[in-house]
């Protein structure tokens, strides 16, 4: 079943008399529980897709199906709702509050999609999804006390606390070792495996693309058709 499906998606930016197309006609499913790279390179119209994927920007024309909603044109109050509640966000810079744990990074979304929660059972389910990802004895360390790998692991924990159904992962191993974005990239295929959870990775590095089930070339605006690629197997879990 399709969980995002985009029809001849178009963005144009207007500056001043200059109308400047980025994305020209973008058409692609992406069904659930896949694991897709989007890759291209600087100035290809990656970032603007991914924009728009994330419901952090509206096209210009086209419809944007995501999860049997048609999103592109909700209002952007509709949006943000969209995207606390099905789509988590992990960036190369891990964007963590450098003066809270670990434990009150992973909980902090659920202030804003789970205000039922008492605070007591939001730092358990914050508990518990740290220990998903390795970082059971780190919870009260603050990101400084903590390596690269370790501050992607709690970004990750945060993105997927709110259970999305699909995570966006822009260049996550940029600012890491070979040794640990292999770690972290292993991860994301532990997590699509295990957890069933769309994962798109939006790369420049072919490397990184590769640990897809599928890797969807930009390029001027334009998508090649996906091509489907033998992603490293899934080994033992890496601690």
């Amino acid at each position: 079943m399709e969980l995002i499906t985009l029809k001849n998606i178009c963005k144009t930016y207007n500056l001043g008399d200059i109308d400047v197309p980025v994305l020209k006609g973008v058409s692609l499913d992406i069904m659930n529980g896949e694991m897709v790279a989007l890759m291209g390179a600087s100035g290809s119209g990656k970032s603007t897709l991914m924009n728009i994927l994330g419901c952090l920007d509206r096209p210009t024309s086209g419809e944007y199906w995501l999860d049997g909603e048609e999103v592109s044109r909700i209002s952007s109050d509709r949006r943000a709702l969209i995207r606390n509640h099905k789509i988590g966000f992990v960036f190369q810079n891990f964007n963590l509050l450098p003066r809270t744990s670990a434990v009150d990074n992973v909980a902090m979304p659920l202030a804003y999609t789970a205000g039922h929660l008492s605070s007591r059972e939001a730092r358990k389910r914050a508990e518990a999804m740290l220990e998903k990802v390795g970082l059971a004895d780190r919870m009260e360390h603050v990101p400084s006390q903590l390596s690269g790998g370790q501050q992607q692991r709690v970004a990750i924990a945060r993105a997927l606390i709110n259970h999305p159904p699909v995570l966006f992962a822009d260049e996550p191993t940029g600012n890491l070792d070979s040794h640990t974005s292999a770690e972290v990239l292993k991860m994301f295929q532990d997590l699509n495996r295990t957890e069933n959870i769309t994962i798109i990775l939006v790369t420049h590095d072919a490397h990184v693309a590769g640990h897809a089930q599928r890797v969807i070339h930009i390029s001027d605006g334009l998508i090649n058709d996906g091509v489907y690629c033998a992603a490293p197997p899934v080994e033992e879990d890496v601690r």
